[in-house]
């Protein structure tokens, strides 16, 4: 299995209750500002986390545990995900559940494994013998069948290949013709070909063509420096789980029976760990030769208190694995049972692996916060209101919560245009808050109520 041919499995994930958080808002010397890259408060466990990412960038970091604890509507997963925009693309981010690792398919420390795995990055480069250009010419050649029949097959194509520096023209083989078709290159896209493999990438359209159309979905890239035929480095980004999957991956047969077979197969099949020793061992001498480097990137465990007590020991022993991410948990739960155990701990986390951790505490948004975190929201999700609703959905948010508040933005929206208005009202939220109750609203109801319902 060539690393090339490995497709990425990374998870592709937008999460809307916090599209406004682009950062951590820190300036440059690790000062939280007060209302920056959309976050408003949290300063001293901003600053921690500004701190965390630091020591991630300098590789200081890894095999290291951080727990995110507070009340709920604290902010714990934004800070999470202000450390994962913060690091950039480049660093793996794998976000999960706690509840994910209970599946019917597979074993729980499978799955706590293969997220592992996908928070860890190999950067490859590689110095390859290209062929680089603009296309100027593909003319595939014919010739009669060799196997006999009516038909024709491609014996060779020409293609023309044309840089800044000058034009070159190739004759190449007909697997190559395919992998050309399969890039769905045509003259006039910039495109490289590996000298060695034969390996086809389409980089995009040239610029020149830039004015072919007045709308395009196309990419336009500048024409080529130097020669067609050039040493060139590559890099590229993969994950170990990438590497786990490609490799896992039957080779089976065309036959009916091993068709039939990889049809029966479960959805899902488990990785060995005989492989996973295997990929390590390639992946550690890639980084002793110094063709690869490895990306410790960041595993984010949300509402970890799911977790039972097998999955917090195997925790423990990743931890301490030489190839491990950085791992970062959250939980809003205070002195609790550990699960699948009679045992209580503080966050319902065994007191071992806490001793492990490094712990930010996030605070209660206060009154002005809370006011702040709303005309935010109702920004991203262009809604108008007004400074005096504003306030009085502030005090919305301070008896009930945060999260019930920001919910009662996108009603009152609706009631406000059916009444005529762009703009949402005092009454407009008056009305919505009378049509929905909150947690503690409906927790009083049932107490007052308690008869009337099935126990």
């Amino acid at each position: 299995m060539r690393i090339e041919e490995v497709q990425s499995t990374s998870k592709k994930q937008r999460i809307a209750t916090h599209t406004h958080i682009k950062g951590l808002g820190l300036d440059a010397n690790g000062t939280a500002i007060g209302l920056a890259s959309g976050f408003v408060g949290q300063a001293a466990a901003r600053e921690a986390a500004g701190l965390v990412v630091d020591m991630i960038r300098q590789k200081k970091m890894a095999g290291r545990a951080l727990l995110l604890a507070g009340p709920p509507a604290t902010g714990k997963t934004a800070l999470a995900l202000g450390i994962s925009q913060e690091l950039g693309s480049k660093v793996p981010f794998c976000p999960m559940v706690g509840s994910e690792v209970y599946s019917s398919e597979v074993k729980k420390t499978e799955v706590l494994m293969e997220n592992f795995r996908r928070a860890i990055g190999l950067r490859i480069k590689e110095n390859k013998e290209v062929y680089e250009g603009e296309v100027t010419e593909l003319s595939p050649e014919e010739a009669e069948s060799t196997t006999g029949g009516y038909g024709k097959s491609i014996s060779h194509v020409i293609i023309g290949l044309k840089t800044v520096k000058g034009t070159k023209q190739l004759k190449l083989d007909p697997t190559i013709y395919d992998a050309l078709l399969k890039e769905k290159v045509a003259v006039g896209d910039v495109i490289y070909i590996e000298a060695n493999s034969g390996a086809v990438k389409r980089v995009g359209r040239c610029d020149a063509f830039a004015t072919e159309y007045d709308l395009e979905a196309e990419e336009y890239v500048p024409i080529p420096k130097g020669e067609v035929h050039k040493k060139k480095e590559i890099v590229q980004d993969v994950t170990l789980h990438d590497l786990d999957a490609a490799n896992a991956q039957p080779q089976g047969g065309q036959d009916i029976l091993s068709l039939m077979g990889q049809m029966m197969k479960p959805r899902k099949t488990e990785i060995t760990e005989k492989l996973r020793q295997e990929i390590n061992k390639v992946v550690n001498r890639y980084i002793d030769e110094g063709i690869a480097e490895l990306v410790p990137g960041v595993l984010f465990i949300d509402e970890v208190h799911m977790l039972d007590i097998e999955c917090f020991s195997y925790l423990n022993r990743a931890l301490e694995s030489s190839l491990s991410p950085i791992v970062i948990l959250a939980t809003n739960r205070g002195i609790c049972n550990v699960r699948g155990t009679d045992m209580t701990s503080p966050h319902g986390i065994p007191v071992d692996l806490l001793d492990r951790l490094v712990i930010i505490r996030t605070e209660t948004y206060g009154p002005t916060e809370m006011i702040q975190i709303l005309a935010i929201r109702a920004q991203v999700e262009e809604i108008d209101i007004d400074e005096e609703s504003l306030a009085f959905l502030g005090e919305i948010g301070q008896q009930t919560s945060l999260r019930h508040a920001i919910q009662l933005l996108s009603p009152a929206s609706v009631v406000a245009k059916a009444n005529g208005r762009e703009k949402i009202s005092k009454a407009d939220l008056e009305e919505v808050s009378g049509l929905y109750l909150d947690a503690k609203s409906s927790a009083r109801l049932l107490q007052e109520q308690q008869e009337r319902y099935i126990t």
